[in-house]
């Protein structure tokens, strides 16, 4: 029997393809090929507010357009959070839309601050894919990858997910076609493993 995989594919423009709509679609292929379900959600496509402020986190009322997205993640074996770096981060969108949907109550405790995984979607495994115009080998080492520390520590472990992989898709600005083929082969496989 096949996991439930939610891809969230991050890139905020969703009037023309992108590497990671590629690479989203790559990934789904595998698991779909493996026999895994698969439920694919892009923040661009669905109309939210920013939050604004503590008390709105804490306490505020979920657009009714995320409650699915927060049901399919409570359902979900394994998430891939895929997205560009923008300013050396994931897109403001993406944020917004993780502020929503894994606030108090769901995922997040502000009140603690867990390391030891032991949060409520306790359970579920991830990747994340990041995809950057810096070379993946100074992103990681050169640079430190604070967005993909960012994203573990803040996000995924205090809610319990883990483990934590990460693919770095780099240069991206210089991929031939041949390249973003192989890219896909990789993405492909890892969803085959659900990895």
């Amino acid at each position: 029997m096949g996991l439930r995989i939610v891809i969230v594919q991050g890139h905020p423009d969703c009037r023309r393809p992108h590497l990671c709509h590629t690479l989203a679609e790559a990934y789904a292929e595998g698991a779909g090929e493996a026999g895994h379900s698969v439920e694919l959600v892009e923040p661009a496509r669905l109309a939210f507010p920013l939050l604004s402020s503590p008390a709105e986190w804490r306490h505020g009322t979920l657009p009714p357009q995320l409650e699915a997205v927060q049901e399919s993640i409570r359902q979900a074996d394994h998430l891939v959070l895929m997205y560009p770096l923008w300013l050396g981060d994931m897109p403001a969108m993406l944020k917004g839309f993780l502020e929503h949907v894994l606030r108090p109550g769901f995922a997040a405790n502000p009140s603690a601050v867990r390391l030891s995984g032991d949060g409520s979607l306790r359970g579920r495994t991830a990747r994340v894919v990041v995809s950057t115009p810096v070379a993946a080998p100074v992103y990681r080492w050169l640079h430190g990858a604070p967005s993909l520390k960012l994203v573990r520590r803040s996000i995924f472990v205090p809610a319990g997910i883990g483990p934590v992989r990460a693919t770095v898709v780099g240069s991206t600005d210089d991929l031939s076609e041949e390249e973003v083929e192989r890219w896909r082969v990789r993405l492909r496989r890892l969803g085959r493993r659900a990895r």
